[in-house]
């Protein structure tokens, strides 16, 4: 969906107050904040709800519009909370939630129908069928993947149902977001609930930073952004200084206003702010393969520490006043006020957004006859004119006063006639500057894809529960298992090779292998050739599709393939849960990060054997650290010790898999009382006879001797 502006909406981020006021004072038309809960930066200072009522009436003063996030995954125990905590927002007057958890969305456009909903870049849009999918639940914005290139950009904007957001300047996680399970699973934090200790700015290979991108800066492609019809520009930085917010948002404002490139001194001084070894737009240009890593070096800390220390205040917004006291009547008092979201760097308004003025009349006592010392028209004004801590300031002379000889009032009563007037003109702005999402409010408790029912999904042949299945990426030790041990396949109901790789298995090999693993990232670009392989997968008789992404149902919609839902799903609760069941996927694998008691709850599968996937990376890090003749035997190793492998993915993505095997063959019986319906093995970088052995091992409830992981351990 193209924006209906002339220009894409500036949006700047803030960790806190002081921040926020700096992200006004740059220039921003939108800001985004977190709570105190259920935001994907939980070591923010963030904002206390009371900060945050205070911060939505302080933007929408100043004409700037408010999202809060709400962009982490939810537990069961949870969604309660979470959706109230959105209720509590709405009524504040947020212009919008950022969510990530499908059974969020589910859960607030029932309970919560009103409240404009931005879907996460979390959530892995990084095509339009995956912008339609969110739009389908009810998402008026979604943030696409950091990873698109501008044609893909370009292609998406035309062909979706929503407004689409884009990342413009600052970090970049190494991982596809919402794929990254290394901090959670590796040391015990997950970024997916906001507490991502960051393990790829960490050393590896004997002191190396090989996964350590250097930061976004796209200042040099403002024409390109501007044309392509996107509806926002993100800036990253919750974390971040207010100092930072306030001098990128400036000079993006500046480029956006004059719609132009960066010049030299402006990327300079973006640099100084912050940077990792310069800056990368790899992404963006599709340019992947020249040097996107970076760390930050210590005279880059010494000279963006040099920049710091400046204060940041919001400007007063200038209003109106016209005031009444007459003799025998209540004295009153009239505030008006336009709302301005843009200001110079001396706080002087430059561009007026809003043509409706607010306002608001108040009243108070009645005026008493004056006995020595009745009111004059100098001292009123003086007294009304005094907004001290309020966001407000208001000159004598834009006051219109209506006052009658002789009477008198005292100081506390016209104090008390003013304060209420601006608290209530402050109030006046607890509500959405506009609204970009409309819903037909008979039927607003009803997204169009989270259907109660199944019943109108078409039913395809040979739709069952599945008990057990597996992935192998390795076609060709996959062979060698099922000529020396074709028994160990028996019992597995459904069993996948990567998408590409069906083709090429023999056709008795496909009577046991029926299932294929679908690319969890699947560019604009990639789509037709992509889908045309799922149609090829089903005519040679595949009868499963393991998904992982909001794309996926529509990928396999026109094919007799059933899906089956990949942990990449994210499914930690039982709305969650119940939507993709909605939608036909009835095997689900849970996320890896729930503990068992946490898995029963939910009901569904869950990985018992082999190394989760932990990063899935758009670039390809076994040729950049290994070489191409490494391809399947790299493997990242950390200061400890631990090696990580690394596989190549559809096209040149990488998969860097766990150091430890997941194993649950000896605790069957824990498995089963925890009502796990449906076990899942991976098989990655192991040989044939480690495959054999894995297998053997977990059917005879074995104990395994070398390291391993339990669920619901770290």
């Amino acid at each position: 969906m193209r924006r209906d502006e002339k220009l894409p909406e500036l949006l700047a981020p803030a960790g806190n107050m002081e921040a926020l006021y700096a992200a006004i004072l740059g220039g921003a038309d939108a800001v985004y904040v977190g709570g105190l809960r259920f935001g994907a930066r939980a070591y923010a200072k963030n904002f206390t709800d009371e900060e945050l009522r205070a911060a939505t009436r302080l933007c929408h003063i100043h004409g700037v519009r408010i999202y809060v996030t709400l962009n982490t995954l939810i537990l069961d125990k949870e969604m309660t909370e979470a959706v109230e905590y959105a209720r509590s927002l709405y009524e504040m007057g947020v212009d919008a939630l950022i969510v990530a958890d499908l059974g969020v969305v589910k859960k607030i456009r029932r309970e919560v129908p009103f409240l404009e909903l931005h879907a996460s870049t979390q959530m892995g849009a990084h095509n339009s069928e995956g912008v339609n999918f969110a739009a389908s639940l009810g998402c008026s914005r979604v943030v696409l993947a950091r990873e698109c290139s501008w044609a893909d950009i370009s292609e998406i904007v035309e062909k979706s149902n929503a407004e689409c957001e884009v990342f413009l300047h600052g970090a970049l996680c190494v991982c596809h977001s919402g794929q990254c399970l290394f901090s959670s699973l590796v040391g015990g934090r997950s970024g997916n609930r906001g507490e991502c200790a960051q393990p790829c700015r960490l050393p590896y290979n004997n002191g190396k930073y090989p996964l350590s991108l250097s930061d976004l800066s796209l200042s040099e492609h403002i024409g390109e952004l501007i044309d392509s019809g996107v509806s926002s520009l993100k800036i990253e930085g919750r974390m971040k200084s207010a100092d930072y917010v306030y001098e990128v948002t400036r000079i993006y404002r500046t480029l956006l206003d004059e719609a132009r490139s960066s010049n030299k001194n402006e990327r300079k001084k973006l640099a100084d702010i912050f940077s990792r070894d310069g800056f990368t737009d790899g992404y963006f240009t599709g340019q992947i393969f020249l040097k996107m890593t970076g760390v930050r070096s210590e005279e880059e800390k010494k000279i963006s520490k040099e920049l710091s220390g400046g204060r940041y205040e919001p400007p007063k917004l200038k209003i109106k006043a016209e005031a009444e006291f007459l003799r025998g009547k209540k004295s009153s008092l009239t505030l008006t006020a336009k709302a301005v979201s843009r200001w110079d760097n001396a706080g002087v308004k430059i561009e007026e957004r809003t043509e409706k003025e607010i306002f608001v009349t108040v009243f108070g006592d009645v005026p008493n006859e004056a006995e020595n010392a009745p009111l004059t028209e100098s001292g009123l004004k003086a007294r009304l004119a005094k907004m001290g801590n309020t966001p407000f300031s208001l000159n004598t002379s834009d006051i219109l006063l209506s006052l009658d000889d002789g009477i008198n009032l005292s100081p506390s009563a016209v104090n008390a006639l003013r304060r209420e007037a601006a608290i209530k003109l402050e109030e006046a702005f607890a509500f959405p500057i506009k609204k970009t999402f409309e819903i037909d409010a008979e039927n607003a408790h009803v997204p169009h894809l989270a259907l109660e029912t199944t019943a109108d999904l078409p039913n395809k042949p040979n739709d069952k529960k599945i008990r057990t299945s597996a992935l192998f990426f390795n076609r060709v030790r996959l062979e060698g298992v099922y000529e020396k041990n074709p028994e160990l396949l028996f019992g597995i109901e459904a069993a996948f090779v990567p998408l590409f790789e069906y083709k090429e298995l023999s056709e008795k090999l496909r009577e046991s292998i029926n299932g294929v693993y679908i690319p969890p990232v699947i560019m604009e670009r990639e789509w037709e050739l992509v889908k045309e392989e799922v149609k090829c997968a089903a005519e040679l008789g595949a009868r499963y599709a393991l998904i992982g992404n909001i794309s996926h149902v529509a990928l396999i919609s026109e094919t007799s393939l059933i899906p089956v839902g990949d942990f990449r799903l994210n499914v930690t609760n039982r709305e969650s849960h119940k939507l993709w069941s909605c939608l036909g996927v009835k095997n689900i694998i849970l996320s890896p990060e729930l503990t068992l008691p946490q898995a029963r709850d939910v009901g569904g599968g869950m990985i018992t054997l082999g190394r989760i996937p932990l990063m899935l990376t758009e670039r390809c890090f076994v040729k950049e650290n290994f070489g191409c003749d490494k391809c399947g035997k790299a493997a990242f190793t950390d200061r400890k010790g631990a090696k990580f492998p690394i596989l190549r993915e559809y096209k040149d993505r990488n998969i860097i898999f766990n150091s430890s095997p997941t194993y649950m063959g000896d605790k069957t019986a824990e498995i089963r009382s925890a009502g796990i319906s449906h076990t899942h093995f991976i098989f990655s970088v192991e040989q044939i006879g480690e495959i054999i052995n894995l297998m053997r091992s977990y059917r005879s409830g074995a104990p395994l001797a070398s390291p391993h992981r339990r669920i619901g351990k770290r």
